[in-house]
């Protein structure tokens, strides 16, 4: 009998191959084939622990989708002649074809569900809990309590995107180009959100207090691996995924007991996975290698540069101030602004960093953030200036609403305002 888990692991990558399955043989609207492929999954991890997992696990979520599909379009009459339909419907290889049982499916829809999932049309809140549930196999439930929302908001979301698509007219198919396009580009997008909120949860997690949720970034990574394999050619998929990988390895040193937040200069290095670590620098140089290089490539950059450096004081600043450089030229972005002055106060001191982040104070987008706060304080720190720098710091606290990240902030300034 296999474990919960081990299912889990089994179903999410055949959740958008069933899918895509469905809406490509035109069995019904994406609304209704996305529901009957939850309902399979459900019914696979009810039944599959007793009764084993099938020879053909794809084929077997097909059958009982489309099953699902039938009795839904036919309704009462569809009921009663059941077996009937079952009948002339079932999953046979002359009328899977492709999906047939034992068959190598010569469509891989992962891709086409995923851009779909990720249509202009959306918002961006709405693309990723729709992604998360028709590719990333998770339940309503799921998701919502991941976002920290009621099941019932979740819904409503998830239900409304799905009125969204069918409303544009957005057809199931893949553009000529794929790689490089702006639907790609979404998709891209998307999976970074996932990560980062996985990474560092906006709100805390569950209980309020967690740094990081684990189970989200990991499922981003799995998206973005599969999709790496759907897009063997795109640099800035294989960047995305190294810079994913890069980052994540320093997941288990970034707390310490009772979920205390560590920084990056107090972290212990032996903790960090090694082995994500090889296949993230792995990737990233092969895809710096290969040609166009893009955003995630260049942040995949900068993560290798610290994994592989021993230690901060080891660590080669004055090549990620570079980085962070190129990077703002490409794809200006206030947070790289930020990032870059951290860079520049370990190579020039914190005075010309300063003067940087004094110019982000005043940039609209962010308004709000607690990260210019935050860089100030520690550069104010750098400088000797401890009663600026704890004022910087307790300005932060307020403005962050990851209560780890809060309290951190609040003993850093604590700390500080003691040397004043």
């Amino acid at each position: 009998m296999s474990s919960p888990g081990d299912l889990e692991r089994l179903l999410r990558p055949l959740a958008p191959e069933v899918l895509g399955a469905l809406v490509r043989r035109r069995m019904g609207s994406f609304h209704a084939c996305e529901d009957a492929v939850q309902e399979a999954l459900i019914a696979a991890l009810r039944t599959w622990p007793e009764q084993g997992v099938p020879a053909e696990p794809r084929a077997w979520l097909i059958t009982v989708a489309s099953r699902r599909l039938i009795d839904e379009m036919r309704g009462d009459v569809a009921r009663r002649r059941r077996d009937e339909l079952i009948a002339a419907q079932s999953a046979t290889a002359d009328e899977l074809g492709d999906d047939a049982p034992g068959a190598t499916p010569a469509h891989d829809d992962t891709v086409a569900v995923l851009l779909l999932c990720c249509h202009e049309s959306l918002t961006v809140p709405s693309q990723i809990a729709l992604t998360l549930r028709a590719v990333g196999g998770l339940t309503t439930d799921e998701i919502a309590r991941a976002f920290l929302v009621p099941e019932t908001t979740m819904a409503q979301r998830i239900t409304r995107a799905k009125a969204t698509i069918a409303a544009s007219g957005a057809t199931f198919e893949l553009p000529d180009q794929v790689a490089g396009s702006d639907r790609l580009a979404a998709v891209l997008h998307v999976l970074y959100l996932i990560f980062n909120e996985g990474y560092i949860a906006s709100a805390g997690g569950e209980s309020g207090r967690e740094l990081q949720r684990v189970e989200l970034a990991e499922e981003a990574i799995r998206l973005t691996r599969m999709l790496a394999r759907l897009l063997p050619a795109d640099d800035e998929v294989r960047g995305l995924l190294a810079l994913m990988l890069l980052t994540h390895a320093r997941s288990a040193a970034r707390t310490g007991s009772h979920g205390v937040l560590v920084p990056l200069a107090d972290q212990d290095r032996s903790r960090w996975d090694r082995a994500a670590i090889s296949e993230g620098v792995a990737l990233i140089s092969g895809a710096l290698a290969a040609g166009r290089v893009g955003p995630y490539q260049l942040q995949a950059a900068i993560a290798a540069v610290h994994a592989e450096a021993p230690g901060t004081d080891a660590t080669d600043w004055r090549e990620i101030a570079m980085l962070y450089e190129l990077l703002e030229r490409i794809a200006p972005n206030p947070v790289f602004t930020l990032n870059r002055a951290v860079a520049v106060a370990m190579v020039d001191g914190p005075e010309p960093a300063l003067a940087l982040v004094d110019e982000l104070a005043q940039d609209r987008r962010m308004a709000g953030s607690h990260r210019v706060a935050a860089v100030r304080g520690h550069l104010l720190e750098m400088a000797g200036d401890h009663a600026a720098a704890a004022g910087a710091y307790e300005t932060a606290a307020r403005l962050t609403t990851s209560l780890p990240e809060r309290d951190y902030l609040q003993r850093r300034a604590a700390a500080v305002a003691g040397l004043s």
